[in-house]
């Protein structure tokens, strides 16, 4: 008698269950492979790429406040003294042409300066 069953008016033949290995040349597997790695090698140099120079801008702007901070610092050591900085005086007087120093015109929006637009 055979081995087969009926099932659904189809006959089933009893063994291994699931995908048959296809039969793929293996150098073709190979360079797929060779060209996987070379994407994913590109697409991790990219990556860090985008990350370091990220890196970078978030320095830049870090020393930007810093320099920033300090000049507030010094100002309130001279306020501390009795003296009042030049450029708070401009600021106060709202002449802010006089002022060589443009930091004092600039404002913080979203961690980035904008210069102030007088029309």
């Amino acid at each position: 008698m055979d081995d087969s069953k009926m099932v659904g008016g189809k006959v089933k033949k009893p063994g291994k269950r699931g995908r048959k290995p296809a039969k793929i040349d293996l150098k073709a597997k190979l360079e797929r492979s060779r060209q996987s790695a070379r994407e994913c090698r590109a697409r991790k140099k990219l990556r860090y790429q985008y990350l370091e120079e990220l890196v970078s801008s978030k320095e830049r702007a870090i020393c930007a406040l810093r320099e920033e901070l300090d000049m507030y610092k010094q100002w309130c050591l001279a306020m501390d003294q009795g003296k009042i900085p030049s450029e708070i005086k401009a600021l106060l007087t709202g002449d802010d042409q006089k002022s060589p120093q443009s930091s004092s015109n600039k404002t913080l929006k979203n961690g980035k300066y904008n210069q102030n637009k007088t029309s």
